[in-house]
């Protein structure tokens, strides 16, 4: 059974069960018994948070804190997939139908009354600020955590953070058990967020400053990176792979590279269209960031008339991953450098509740918008929930507002990870996975290769590689979660799952291999390689925003129609690198300064290591790159003339 069937039969079967206690009241009215008197309160099963345990709580958050929770109310679930999944289907009558937030509130979302009814008690809750969404998405209100405590029966308590689950340097809390709600309320309630502050996780990787090496290492002959592929090699290195010289890492592709990749062309930009970058607060000076960067990559100068910014705090309290915007809005800029640019800021000003809820909001004002009209009809999120271990409400709210943004026309497309996992939101059957690649580009801008992302890293010790582990890799496998989406089968070898699998498509990744982003040091403009999936995210969400020009009607979500191109033109093919591959593509020199962390030579100076690309044996998830689709980059990465004509011809 899918997880929507299920939590409908869930939401029944509670509906029916408050049913048979009222009528069992009702019936023994004389001389009630205590087993049949209607329950006040009921568990919301599903929103426990898994790192809440006995044995890592250490202590409880004072109860004159102030917390902003949010009561996510549930649409009409079955009706709403079906009508997404008629919009988004090639073929089908209701195909790029799409409602107007305004329509899409009206048909499928809670109720005016149901909302009004969730804001009646929380004011009688104590909280303050008490309000809907505009469309009736969630209905929030703060209040200090012990007015929080009284009326979820729960303890808001901090937690041992773990790589799993954290927020940084503030310290981590939650619930320490589900919620509870009167039961006159909980088959209204879809989730409840604002309890715990465990952070995004951002899907980020950068190696060392891109600059030539200043100090010798201690094998070999020092290496400048490079600008292309293989345009300085590192000699008399240890044997690998046959060889003893390897190319040094690419200090960073230019937009003018990272373009001629994909075969961009001028014929489509964006133009008149809007794409979104969801961030959590805002960068200082980005559009100057931007304008420098466009100079420094002789792309055209950006439009401040097209660009744009939102914050959802207080103010704009700054980015909490700032080079991580700097990649979105200039990666997306790259592949659709005409369409308007849209950065929202979910609210970073609440460090204390730094958490999903703000990246959340920040899609939803997305949909919302003007209720006539979206803000914009591709968005790209370089983040994600957690894994698929996340509290299954969070999942379901996750879902039925993924399912809103396919009824109104809005693509969401998701980074898939930096590691051999599996995430939420992007495994999604509604989201748009983007998963990672290693590029190799020549001399002159030509594709030598393009492999899946799978990093491992070996260290020079005493003359022979001694093998360190893996790096970084792109995101992806087999759900336990979610089934397989009608629009996967057939297409997806069943050895690699029988569910959902992850990504659905891909990009250039690699950081050793990746974009060179700009950012300021100060006042002074700079650029680095920087990689990871928050980069083939945009540069995938930039592409269908520069497909969409000159159309009457978004694509939004794309998945249908991605599957349908499978094995066709619209993609390049991303090929194992093997055994039978150049050992030029193998591997790439690095230095310590890259992985001080577990490249720790003996001298703890600049020692040549080898980054390579052929470390792609199933794990867990069963991450392979196969022919046709794999686990690391889905279908493929976009051909863009093929791309865009395929798009446009399934409309």
């Amino acid at each position: 059974m899918s997880r929507l069937r299920m939590l409908v039969a869930g939401l029944a079967a509670t509906a029916t069960a408050a049913g048979l206690a009222a009528g069992a009241t009702g019936l023994a009215e004389a001389s009630p018994r205590p087993a049949q008197i209607k329950p006040v309160e009921t568990t919301l099963t599903g929103s426990a948070v898994p790192f809440a345990t006995a044995a890592r709580a250490t202590g409880d958050v004072a109860g004159s804190a102030k917390l902003t929770v949010q009561l996510w109310l549930t649409p009409k679930l079955a009706a709403a997939e079906r009508f997404a999944t008629a919009a988004s289907t090639p073929g089908s009558s209701a195909f790029r139908h799409f409602l107007s937030p305004d329509a899409y509130t009206a048909r499928f979302a809670a109720s005016a009354a149901e909302a009004a009814k969730v804001e009646t008690w929380l004011r009688g809750r104590g909280f303050t600020g008490v309000a809907a969404d505009s469309g009736r998405n969630y209905v929030r209100g703060t209040a200090p955590v012990s007015a929080i405590n009284a009326a979820f029966k729960v303890r808001i308590q901090t937690y041992r953070p773990s790589a799993a689950a954290n927020n940084g340097t503030y310290p981590l809390h939650a619930n320490n058990r589900a919620v509870s709600l009167p039961t006159s309320l909980s088959s209204g309630v879809l989730a409840v967020t604002g309890l715990e502050n465990a952070a995004p996780i951002w899907s980020m990787t950068k190696p060392a400053k891109t600059s030539s090496h200043s100090s010798a290492p201690s094998h070999g002959a020092k290496a400048a990176c490079s600008h292309y592929y293989g345009q300085h090699m590192a000699t008399g290195l240890p044997k690998k792979y046959g060889v003893t010289t390897f190319p040094s890492f690419i200090c960073g592709y230019s937009a003018t590279q990272i373009r001629a990749a994909y075969h961009a062309n001028w014929s489509a930009t964006g133009k008149g269209q809007t794409i979104a970058l969801v961030e959590q607060g805002l960068t200082k000076n980005m559009f100057g960031t931007l304008q420098d960067y466009a100079k420094a990559n002789g792309m055209p100068a950006p439009s401040a008339e097209r660009y744009a910014q939102l914050s959802l705090g207080a103010d704009s309290c700054g980015d909490p991953f700032e080079i991580e915007e700097q990649l979105d809005v200039e990666a997306s800029y790259d592949m659709a450098p005409g369409a308007n640019q849209l950065v929202l800021g979910g609210d970073s000003c609440n460090r204390l509740q730094d958490d999903n809820q703000a990246t959340y909001n920040a899609d939803i004002a997305i949909l919302d918008g003007s209720g006539n009209h979206p803000l914009a009809t591709v968005a790209s999120n370089s983040w994600e929930a957690g894994l698929e271990s996340l509290p299954a409400r969070q999942k379901d709210l996750i879902h039925a507002y993924l399912m809103r943004a396919a009824g109104e026309g809005v693509g969401m497309y998701f980074s898939a990870a930096d590691g051999p996992v599996i995430l939420e939101p992007s495994v999604d059957p509604f989201a748009t996975s983007v998963g990672g690649t290693t590029l190799g580009l020549g001399q002159q801008n030509n594709r030598l290769f393009e492999t899946g992302w799978s990093t491992g890293i070996s260290q020079d010790k005493n003359g022979a590689w001694v093998f360190r582990g893996v790096d970084g890799a792109s995101g992806g496998g087999d759900s336990v979660d979610w089934p397989q989406p009608s629009y996967q089968q057939g297409v997806v070898p069943t050895s690699l799952g029988t569910n959902r699998l992850d990504p659905d498509i891909a990009a250039d990744a690699d950081a050793f291999t990746g974009l060179n982003v700009g950012f300021l040091e100060g006042s002074k403009f700079v650029e680095e390689s920087v990689g990871g999936t928050s980069e083939s995210a945009p540069l995938v969400a930039g592409m269908v925003t520069a497909a969409q020009q000159g159309q009457k009607v978004p694509f939004g979500f794309v998945n249908p129609s991605l599957y349908k191109m499978s094995g066709t033109s619209a993609y390049f093919d991303t090929l194992p690198v093997n055994s039978n591959s150049p050992a030029l593509y193998r591997g790439i020199e690095c230095d310590i300064t890259v992985f001080a962390n577990i490249c720790l030579g003996p001298t703890k100076n600049r020692i040549p290591s080898l980054t390579t690309n052929d470390d792609q044996s199933p794990t867990i998830t069963k991450q392979v790159t196969l022919p046709g689709y794999d686990t690391m980059t889905g279908l493929g990465t976009p051909d863009m003339p093929n791309f865009i004509r395929d798009l446009r011809y399934l409309g």
